[in-house]
């Protein structure tokens, strides 16, 4: 196992992984961010070096305290040969698999290792497998041969047409992680609202403010560079806000020359709708998430509960629009 440390490994790397796009798509958009200041301090491990065969992206030691925090216990993995990866991914030193964790890629093929190594383990796990967007721009820029240039020919720069006396375009305030904590589908809980007001002290986040001066639509990233937990409240739904919202996001941070990449809930018609509008890619492999949970934990009862909540994805909440 080796620790990638210094700007020229971590830039070897991310050149690398876009050789191997979309199946490096969740893995690429971390180490992007990594080689932009590592705003969120994730360490990259590598079986061998140069020639890898696998690559774990977690945080640092120190940012694991809690091992029931599976927002922050995240990891994402790509591997050049997923039937063999096993013994990597089962080294104490890349995964602890003591804490409540998460596991993303964009390879379904590791699904077979991952239940094999939970087995192991003795733990539980719960997998979530959604449908798997790039941008039309990131798209054309890294897999252009994914394109199909009969069908996609977005108008740039042009936003939903709203009401620009009632709604004002603005950013998130780490005060607002509240209410997007309220309607993220997967949030809800006090670990979800701290990984929140960290993700908008972080990153740049989009949002439109009602009459009130409070956010009614808004939309995120995350450290892999994913768009996700976007939602607009009940009372201004169905008013293309959130096309307006996310169109304006696009808009930036391709300019910031970020990107840019999502995923949609397979049975989240209405997102999938928005896809298509903001002229979203499909991409052949799927986003992928695994959700572990040890039988036995460090707290004080002594067992693990039950496997509750996890990250959602910037199209993967109902009814938004």
């Amino acid at each position: 196992m080796l620790h990638l440390q210094g700007a020229q490994m971590l830039q070897m790397l991310e050149k690398s992984l876009r050789k191997c796009l979309p199946e490096s798509l969740k893995v690429y958009g971390t180490i992007f961010h990594m080689n932009q200041g590592n705003p969120f301090k994730l360490k990259a491990l590598v079986d061998k070096w140069p020639d890898f065969n696998t690559v774990v992206v977690r945080p640092q030691e120190q940012e694991m305290t809690d091992d029931l925090d599976h927002y922050t216990n995240t990891y994402q993995i790509y591997s050049k040969d997923p039937k063999n990866c096993q013994e990597f991914l089962g080294s104490p030193e890349v995964i602890n698999w003591k804490q409540h964790l998460q596991i993303q890629s964009s390879q379904s093929k590791l699904d077979e290792v991952i239940e094999n190594l939970v087995a192991v383990k003795l733990g539980q796990v719960k997998r979530t497998q959604c449908l798997l967007y790039m941008i039309f721009q990131t798209a054309k820029k890294l897999v252009p041969s994914l394109l199909d240039a009969e069908k996609l020919s977005p108008s740039r720069g042009t936003h939903s047409s709203i009401n620009q006396e009632m709604f004002k375009l603005s950013s998130l305030d780490v005060t607002h992680a509240a209410l997007v904590n309220k309607f993220w589908h997967f949030g809800g809980n006090e670990r979800s609202q701290r990984f929140i007001e960290r993700c908008i002290q972080t990153f740049p986040t989009f949002c439109l403010l009602g009459p009130e001066g409070t956010p009614v639509s808004w939309a995120m990233m995350d450290q892999t560079g994913e768009l996700r937990m976007a939602g607009t409240v009940p009372e201004y739904r169905r008013h293309g806000l959130i096309l307006h919202v996310t169109s304006a996001q696009i808009q930036a941070l391709e300019e910031l020359g970020f990107p840019m990449y999502s995923h949609v809930d397979k049975a989240n018609h209405t997102m999938q709708r928005l896809a298509v509008k903001i002229q979203s890619v499909r991409m052949p492999c799927a986003w992928n998430q695994w959700q572990y949970v040890p039988l036995r934990t460090q707290d004080s009862a002594g067992w693990a509960g039950r496997v509750a909540g996890g990250t959602s994805g910037w199209m993967e909440r109902r009814n938004t629009l």
